[in-house]
């Protein structure tokens, strides 16, 4: 009775937890790196540099308004010696709606700033994620995660298909290009 038992728990377990090893060792699994897409293929250096232009761009119109209040604090300290009590308190009050409005125009360029960035990572993500669907339907993959949102700590280098992703990608762009 005893040896039925133990050798009854053997098939068991051969049949049950055997074939989930022999599966698993045949399930194709890709991991892929969204950020290294982004830094590294031509979409993702050319939506970097668009982003930076943009930014620079609002910088430069920040810098001259700036100037522009620091020209007008200067000379009301210059004239307020001079300027009768009703005419200080008008330049002071054209003055705060001054800074009032470019702390306005700060806040407006931080979120069209953000807005594009957001714009430009969503338009690249969506590109990635049609690739990655491809590939995973051609090669059979059960499944391919990105290393940061999915959680992933470690992974062998060989499950890694960022750069075939990335070349994948540039290779779409550049035909997208010859096309227009």
């Amino acid at each position: 009775m005893k040896k039925i038992f133990i050798i009854s728990i053997a098939v068991l377990f051969v049949f049950t937890f055997v074939p989930m090893g022999i599966c698993a060792e045949n399930a194709k699994i890709g991991v892929f790196s969204f950020q290294k897409v982004l830094t590294e293929s031509s979409a993702g250096k050319l939506s970097q540099k668009r982003v930076r232009a943009r930014g620079n761009e609002l910088q430069q119109k920040l810098k001259a308004e700036k100037k522009k209040i620091d020209e007008m604090q200067k000379n009301f300290e210059r004239e307020a010696l001079v300027l009768s009590p009703e005419k200080q308190k008008e330049k002071q009050r054209e003055f705060r709606i001054r800074v009032n409005d470019f702390k306005r125009m700060q806040e407006d360029f931080a979120k069209d700033f953000k807005r594009l960035e957001v714009s430009e990572i969503n338009r690249i993500k969506k590109d990635v994620f049609q690739i990655i669907n491809k590939i995973g339907k051609q090669e059979g993959y059960l499944m391919i995660l990105e290393q940061q949102s999915a959680g992933v700590i470690y992974h062998p280098d060989r499950i890694d298909i960022t750069d075939k992703i990335i070349k994948t990608y540039n290779l779409q762009i550049s035909k997208t290009k010859t096309k227009k």
